[in-house]
């Protein structure tokens, strides 16, 4: 008999990839910025090289964990309250159904670090293993599901998914604009 404990930790794993892919981008990426705007000399002054790029790559780093994690804890309780809503399975069985799904993350996450120079490359990587884990998520689940209940699960995590987005897009632009405003002309 398989243990069903076996990918807890991929989940983990897949976090802390995904954010070393998006850290290591970031890191060269604001160290580029630095260079173009003449504060990384001074910088090196008080730092060395090396201890500005790491303490850097550990502050990315656990944004970025922070961020990825934050996510995944949504996306957990999104499935299980759709799961509470249009399931018909009383018993939790379906859980352990989709426990396998974490190898897809598992699996992008190493691309993505392989891919990480690339920052389209990496999040078409992650919308593909989040799409491809949520058709296996309604894959696995479809047996517990009655035809309207698979419509309505699906409508939930789509209506969900895409008002999270817009009113994140929405909070950064309307912070992006009061910022723009307050600088002198």
């Amino acid at each position: 008999m398989k243990n069903t404990y076996l990918t807890s930790h991929f989940p983990l794993i897949s976090i802390l990839l995904f954010s070393t892919a998006f850290s290591l981008y970031a890191e060269r990426l604001i160290i580029y910025k630095l260079h173009d705007l003449g504060v990384y000399q001074g910088m090196t002054e008080v730092f060395s090289d090396s201890g500005i790029k790491l303490t850097l790559l550990f502050l990315l780093l656990l944004f970025f964990f922070m961020v990825f994690a934050a996510l995944k804890l949504i996306a957990d309780t999104m499935f299980e309250l759709s799961l509470l809503f249009f399931s018909k399975d009383q018993e939790g069985k379906e859980l352990t159904k989709i426990r396998s799904g974490s190898w897809l993350y598992l699996v992008g996450s190493v691309i993505s670090l392989l891919l990480f120079q690339n920052f389209i490359l990496m999040i078409a990587i992650l919308a593909l293993v989040t799409f491809g884990y949520f058709i296996f998520f309604v894959y696995k689940v479809s047996s517990s599901l009655s035809p309207i209940g698979l419509i309505g699960m699906i409508f939930f995590h789509v209506f969900f998914w895409f008002t999270f987005a817009l009113t994140v897009s929405y909070a950064m632009i309307k912070l992006y604009n009061s910022f723009i405003a307050s600088l002198p002309v």
